[in-house]
């Protein structure tokens, strides 16, 4: 909601809102100028003209029953971005299982250091734009689109970039079949160019019996039209690379985001910049003062020699990844303190949950966030650490969190020489910052 805020708000709309969590982004939104409430409740939607809601919010939410009650017109924050999206000759939508919000993010980091004036809505915070959404004046904007619930088919694509088809929201979807066709029918609705893949057979599989597009694909195999060559680790927090297209070198990239997948995610950036007009020292300049995107491997700090970490991984494939890349950064232990979100997603994923949060060798979870959810499935995080050889768990009382307990026992048992990483896509930060807190009080 928040990069959506930003945009309106920049052209002129008089916005209020309300949230249930006090957060940074909250305050963030109230220095705009706009008016925030802290809870929901029925006369906040007085006086509106248009009245959205996230997918997050209940049926039975007592503002969304007023909404609905009330004749004023309600959309889904997605509806929203879809109507924003028609007013673009060129919406560039990113999507996949994994990695959107990065994608986005170097595109962006691109397309604006270029000097072009472009708009953009983005899952987390990229510094170059002070938050995660802009308001250009050109015919060009770059979005994240998610394909939680068919969201993304509601958006006007001109340019359609899809990352990879995976397992996830498997209580909306129930199988892979039903995301490939979801994923199929984006690449239907793409008006112009898809950038793809060419390596991940799910996406191959979305792309069968499309037409008339133009297909541009990448992956790590010189097959595709852009791939890298060369890799250099240089240094924990630096690759280094070549950008190949059709078999010639286009640029030489200097990354500063760790991991592999962060390698294919810029070879996928730099094909959907080339495409909207990117010139090679553009995609070199912008991917190496790219820095990551808000809550993506963002260190929030050191003390003590213990290096604080968070990523907004929330999906097994996604924690994989990140931890894999944690473990090859050289620290003497790496710490994997887990938010789980969505009792459906643990309950369906428990087992795989387990496999890739033990590639870490200190796993802490905290209790569920049950978000858009309640716990009808009687699923606890008591169920997850039992999977996992000597994690640590602190469950649920009362629907706290238990932050507190949890960012008091890592400090206690975390050493010099350690990375702390918290991974999930709830209000995990907020452990981060107090881990970090904690740490700079016993250093310091």
């Amino acid at each position: 909601m928040y990069p959506l805020a930003q945009i309106l708000h920049s052209l002129g709309y008089y916005l209020t809102g309300s949230d249930n969590n006090d957060t940074e982004t909250l305050q963030a939104v109230r220095d705009m100028g706009i008016p925030v409430y802290l809870g929901q409740r029925a006369e906040n939607i007085k006086g509106a003209d248009l009245i959205v809601h996230t997918a997050a919010i209940l049926p039975d939410n007592p503002e969304l029953v007023a909404a609905k009650e009330s004749g004023v017109e309600v959309l889904e924050r997605s509806q929203l971005l879809g109507i924003i999206t028609e007013q673009f000759g060129n919406a560039i939508c990113v999507s996949g299982t994994h990695g959107k919000t990065t994608v986005t993010s170097m595109i962006t980091q691109i397309l604006v250091m270029r000097g072009d004036d472009i708009s953009a809505v983005i899952g987390g915070k990229l510094p170059i734009i002070h938050g995660s959404g802009r308001a250009g004046k050109s015919d060009t904007m770059v979005c994240e689109a998610c394909e939680f619930q068919d969201h993304f088919l509601n958006l006007a694509v001109d340019t359609a970039v899809i990352l990879n088809v995976d397992e996830d929201h498997l209580d909306y979807f129930k199988n892979l079949d039903n995301i490939i066709k979801s994923f199929h029918k984006f690449c239907e609705n793409t008006t112009r160019t898809i950038v793809i893949n060419g390596d991940d057979a799910n996406s191959q599989k979305a792309l069968e019996g499309i037409s008339g597009k133009e297909i541009i694909t990448f992956g790590w195999k010189p097959e595709n039209q852009w791939y890298p060559e060369n890799i250099r680790h240089t240094d924990k927090l630096l690759t280094e690379f070549t950008i190949m297209h059709e078999g010639k070198p286009f640029c030489e990239a200097a990354l500063h985001v760790p991991g592999e997948h962060n390698i294919l995610n810029a070879v996928a950036a730099a094909a959907t910049a080339a495409n909207a007009g990117a010139s090679p020292e553009d995609v070199s300049k912008g991917l190496e003062s790219f820095r990551g995107a808000g809550r993506r491997f963002e260190k929030y700090g050191e003390s003590g020699g213990i290096t604080v970490v968070d990523d907004y991984a929330h999906h097994p494939a996604e924690i994989e990844v990140t931890l894999r890349a944690a473990s090859e950064l050289g620290f003497d232990r790496v710490w994997a303190v887990h938010q789980p979100f969505t009792y459906s997603r643990t309950s369906l994923l428990l087992e795989d949950f387990a496999k890739v949060l033990s590639i870490a060798d200190k796993v802490v979870l905290t209790s569920i966030m049950g978000g858009r959810e309640k716990n009808t499935l009687g699923i606890h995080t008591k169920d997850l650490a039992e999977k996992i050889p000597d994690s640590i768990y602190f469950d649920e009382e009362d629907h706290d969190p238990n932050f507190e307990l949890c960012a008091q026992y890592v400090c206690e048992n975390a050493a010099p020489g350690d990375l702390i990483i918290t991974l999930g896509c709830g209000d995990v930060n907020k452990l981060s910052r107090r881990i970090l807190e904690l740490l700079e009080s016993k250093y310091n």
